[in-house]
């Protein structure tokens, strides 16, 4: 099973069309996949516009009363494919962003790495020269606030979000946290927090080249370049000497 997981806030002009381009993509798809939608709170037509896709999608919605905040949603997803899964050695989760800047197309790529062995795959960004201003501003200080402070081996690229990573990594990472929170920081740093995270319970680690799509997202960059920056900073700070070395890492 491929839990297809998508934290969303305030996405109402997008979800829905997302979930319809997934389920093109997939028509084809060898392998059973369920949508996890996360509603972190969202206060537009978010619910309303998900609703009617349960009736022809496999669809489940968690969340929606109250706002948690980005690593909040991955947490809470998390979470909720372990609890879900049968097969966690053969099941993954798959994060992708609901604003169009992942491209359900590059699903299938992820998958096949996956198949072929690798225990977590990165999607990582390869040109950012469509990107809004402030996404290139953040982009390009980032790995310069978290190299001295934290690295994740063999990824060039630990902020973004698409990615997956099988199940009994994530069952893992659960068993040794507990009832304390998966992930920690805000944006960005909770991405790098999440695979630095996993990547401890990984045996092999592979990265693939991914074009992201900023030209097709109707609503403008939640990015703030400096809050964020300081985000990451803080974020790298108090996680300093996380230097965990997976048993394999390879990239594309």
């Amino acid at each position: 099973m491929l839990y297809i997981c998508i934290p969303t806030y305030n996405e109402a002009p997008t979800i829905g069309v997302l979930l319809w381009r997934i389920r093109k993509v997939l028509r084809d798809f060898p392998r059973e996949y369920e949508i996890v939608v996360f509603d972190d709170g969202s206060n537009d037509a978010t619910a309303e516009t998900l609703q009617p896709y349960g009736d022809v999608l496999p669809l489940s919605v968690l969340g929606g009363e109250r706002h948690v905040g980005y690593a909040g949603a991955l947490d809470a997803l998390c979470r909720a494919v372990v609890a879900k899964t049968r097969y966690p050695r053969r099941d993954a989760m798959l994060v992708m962003q609901a604003d169009f800047t992942d491209q359900p197309e590059h699903i299938s790529e992820l998958v096949r790495r996956f198949e072929g062995g690798a225990d977590i795959v990165v999607g990582e960004r390869t040109t950012l020269s469509n990107a809004p201003v402030p996404v290139r501003r953040l982009r390009r200080v980032a790995p310069w606030l978290l190299r001295p402070f934290v690295s994740v081996p063999g990824v060039a690229d630990p902020f973004a979000s698409f990615r997956l990573i099988r199940i009994s990594v994530i069952k893992e990472l659960v068993k040794q946290t507990g009832d304390a929170p998966l992930v920690s920081g805000a944006g960005w740093a909770a991405n790098v927090d999440l695979l630095s995270r996993a990547v401890q319970f990984a045996r092999r680690v592979e990265t693939v080249s991914l074009e992201q799509r900023f030209d097709i997202r109707p609503r403008p960059s939640r990015i703030r370049p400096f809050a964020d920056a300081l985000n990451l900073y803080r974020f790298a700070w108090a996680t300093r000497g996380r230097r965990i070395a997976p048993p394999s890492t390879a990239a594309t």
